[in-house]
């Protein structure tokens, strides 16, 4: 796709992988760019069902690169707000993919590259994964990420990891919700397949749309919820993917969607 940003099919399946290794896949004004335009791409794909998320080298993403670091810092606070947006952007357009998205986790998972596990709908971590907010020891905040992870995490723990900036594990990324499976480094690509395969036995409809209710009553009053609830179940019981599944289920075979991939 580029040279920072590779993207490869097999069947309903979309692997999009940060290749900056050399630089541990650090975020940059470019990867920032690709991984937003891809995923806007991805989101209107009806042939993509999963996205796999992953990093090329020793680390799936270590964070800020420097040089973009350096470059930040020269701005006026004008552009830094620009600068600020896009990156907020990119998380948005990631959070809000209506594909189930797996994440694939090795090495540094630090600053934003914890925030792209945190948008992810399941994260798989290697055993020596290590994971931080480490903003604060520079000074700054992380700001743009801190939706996704207190979403995740909760506020109780994101506050301590934010206001730290403490390195943690993978055993501690799993106990607070952060990774959802943590295993060796040589059995990371098989969790991964494991999860993709899981994903790919439910509804495609049901998913993204279980993936809009998620967000939507995050704002919604709870006197409101059980309105939103119903609509939302009835018509995915009325539509065309669920009059399948429930006939698949009453008939005793395989709906269409795990028959035709």
């Amino acid at each position: 796709m580029s040279d920072v940003l590779k993207l490869s099919r097999s069947g309903p399946v979309a692997t999009v992988i940060l290749a900056r290794p050399d630089s541990h896949n650090a975020l940059n004004a470019a990867l920032i760019e690709e991984l937003t335009r891809c995923f806007e791409e991805l989101a209107g794909d009806e042939e993509t069902r999963v996205v796999v998320l992953a990093g090329e080298g020793r680390s799936f993403c270590a964070g800020a690169d420097i040089g973009y670091m350096r470059e930040t810092a020269a701005f006026s606070y004008e552009e830094n707000l620009e600068d600020a947006r896009r990156l907020a952007v990119m998380f948005w357009t990631i959070d809000e993919c209506p594909k189930a998205l797996v994440v694939r986790v090795q090495g540094a998972a630090m600053g934003g590259g914890a925030g792209l596990v945190a948008a992810a709908d399941v994260a798989v971590a290697d055993s020596e994964a290590r994971f931080a907010f480490s903003e604060v020891r520079l000074g700054i905040a992380p700001a743009t990420i801190s939706p996704f992870v207190v979403r995740k995490i909760g506020a109780s723990h994101a506050r301590s990891l934010f206001v730290t900036g403490e390195r943690f594990d993978a055993e501690r990324a799993r106990e607070i919700g952060l990774v959802h499976g943590v295993v060796s480094r040589d059995a990371l690509d098989e969790a991964v397949d494991e999860k993709v395969g899981e994903l790919l036995q439910g509804g495609p409809v049901a998913q993204a749309t279980m993936k809009a209710l998620l967000r939507r009553l995050e704002t919604t009053e709870p006197m409101e919820a059980p309105g939103l609830t119903a609509r939302v179940i009835s018509e995915l019981r009325t539509g065309e993917e669920g009059q399948e599944g429930l006939a698949a289920f009453i008939e005793k075979r395989e709906p269409r969607w795990r028959t035709e991939r």
